[in-house]
């Protein structure tokens, strides 16, 4: 496939990761599957790591985000305010967070590097 052509689907992956956690959850991901879709056979590294990065932070938002969360509320009941308290913080410190890779990685994205992203990433790309 072309190589150059494909570059800029490194900085759409990163964008739809970064629409998938702020303003269009759910309707993102599918756009982003579509793109990793679509570009699936692409030899550019660039395309590929950004792509793989993307996919695989989405898949661990959504664990880490729900799961987790609904998690903290079985255990602590869902009438003890203190529940309420750990999970908003939770929430907002573990979104916070994913964003913050999001940014680092769109940057990386369009400076034309590859970016692993700590803790969620994969290594293998």
């Amino acid at each position: 496939m072309n190589t150059e052509a494909d570059a800029p689907a490194a900085v759409q992956a990163e964008v739809l990761y970064l629409l998938n956690l702020l303003l269009f959850p759910g309707l993102a991901f599918i756009g982003l599957l579509w793109l990793a879709y679509r570009h699936r056979t692409s030899t550019n590294e660039l395309v590929r790591c950004h792509l793989k990065q993307t996919l695989v932070a989405s898949l661990w938002a959504g664990v880490l985000l729900t799961a987790v969360a609904l998690g903290i509320l079985a255990l602590g009941g869902l009438f003890v305010p203190a529940t309420w308290i750990v999970m908003i913080l939770y929430v907002l410190c573990c979104h916070a967070t994913l964003v913050l890779i999001g940014v680092f990685g769109l940057s990386r994205a369009m400076a034309g590097q590859t970016y692993v992203y700590p803790l969620i990433g994969s290594r293998k790309w």
